[in-house]
């Protein structure tokens, strides 16, 4: 039997990847050209330099390498550079510059659609309109790119996304830098994905966007300076730990918004210095813990129907308001939490104050009745009508109180 197989061995044609140059002094000049030549399997090394090219549409399973970031100058035409409808292919170490703009038309430096295990990485897309879009995709790796936007990008119409991915699945977009976009990221109906190490800032509009998308993980990532931080819109089943939101600013700013969303786990973020740290909105079924809430304008903002939020071991320090919370309390809970604004005492030294917390101001109340009210915060008017509400609650939900408020900070991130 052994011999049978080493026949077999010997005598089954085998298929062997071939390696193609692209240079200027090479017998292949273009990147086009390449593609068209290659086969399964090959690798398509492209030496340095600059090539002016778009509409290079790949179905096979290559392999694309650039040598010391070679550029690919798409000239501001309304095409893509890479179109590609293929599996187990990879694109890394290119630049792509001067992708067009277009409201009809999805123009990326990389166009992906039906493909499945694929990797992008270690690419930069510098004046870009859309940096990569993925579409109808599995189990495809977006990792260590770094995508620029338009330098003409003045407002939300005339900037696309740095990494855009829908109804796709199993995608994980890890160790990227998205800067100037419209969003830095965008997922509509993409379920099962892991979302991990980004930096996203100076976004238009949101430095992550997602909706509809289901069990999926977000992680250890960076949101500055964006027009709003992270929107997360009609999903469920969602684990968002060790983010940051910080300097999002603004008068509609903040730094998570959640909008109908069911059966997820926050925990172990820093929200800081953002006009709302969380804003709520018809959100059931959320727990928050070991989160840290620092110098916000609002810590977090409940508004609409929500039910069985649970916020326990968080840090709520010196924020303008720690919580908004106008509607009836439901079964939410807020539990062994720390308070900067906590006055009472604990006799015992067990660490738990012997005293309930109330979080919501009377204040907080009428600014949202009266924006312009804003600018009494820090008087003394403000805080004998505070004063007033705690002893008798009439506008702020009279049960809304933390009956365990912590004396001291859960792991502060700060000393």
């Amino acid at each position: 039997m052994r011999y049978i197989l080493l026949l077999f061995l010997l005598f089954t044609p085998t298929i062997q990847a071939n390696t193609i140059n692209v240079c200027s002094s090479c017998s292949i000049k273009t990147i086009k050209e390449a593609v068209q030549l290659a086969k399964d399997g090959d690798t398509i090394f492209i030496k340095n330099g600059t090539y002016k090219e778009t509409r290079i549409f790949i179905n096979k399973s290559v392999h694309i390498i650039g040598e010391n970031y070679p550029v690919i100058d798409a000239e501001n035409k309304t095409d893509s550079v890479f179109a590609v409808k293929a599996d187990n292919f990879s694109i890394s170490g290119l630049k792509f510059i001067n992708i067009g703009m277009s409201h009809t038309k999805e123009i990326a430096a990389i166009f992906v659609s039906h493909s499945n295990n694929f990797t992008i990485k270690d690419n930069i897309a510098e004046n870009v309109f859309y940096g990569l879009i993925l579409q109808r995709v599995k189990y495809g790796v977006v990792q260590n790119n770094r995508v620029h936007g338009r330098s003409d990008a003045k407002n939300e119409t005339t900037a696309g996304n740095g990494v855009h991915v829908w109804k796709s699945s199993h995608i994980r977009i890890e160790q990227n830098e998205l800067i100037g976009m419209r969003d830095g990221i965008y997922l509509e109906f993409v379920d099962k994905s892991f979302i991990s190490n980004n930096t996203s800032l100076d976004n238009i509009r949101y430095g992550l966007h997602f909706m509809f998308s289901n069990h999926n993980e977000y992680h250890h990532n960076e949101f500055k300076n964006n027009g709003a931080g992270v929107a997360v819109m009609f999903s469920k089943f969602i684990k968002m730990h060790h983010n940051t939101f910080h300097y999002n600013w603004g008068t509609a700013s903040y730094g998570l918004l959640l909008k109908e969303i069911n059966d997820a786990d926050i925990f172990n973020n820093v929200f800081e210095q953002n006009t709302i740290g969380i804003n709520v909105d018809g959100c059931n079924r959320i727990n928050y813990k070991e989160n840290h809430f620092i110098r916000n304008g609002w810590a977090v903002k409940f508004t609409g129907g929500c039910y069985t939020n649970i916020f326990e071991y968080n840090n709520f320090m010196h924020n303008a308001f720690d919580l908004s919370y106008n509607s009836r309390l439901n079964d939410n809970k807020f539990e062994a939490n720390y308070w900067s604004e906590y006055s009472g005492y604990d006799l015992d030294k067990d660490g738990i104050g012997d005293v309930p917390h109330r979080p919501v101001k009377l204040f907080s109340y009428v600014v949202n009745k009266t924006p312009e009210t804003l600018v009494l915060l820090r008087s003394l008017f403000v805080d004998i009508i505070n004063f007033s509400e705690k002893v008798s609650p009439v506008f702020t939900p009279d049960n809304l109180l933390d009956s365990k408020p912590l004396t001291k900070p859960v792991n502060p991130i700060y000393e």
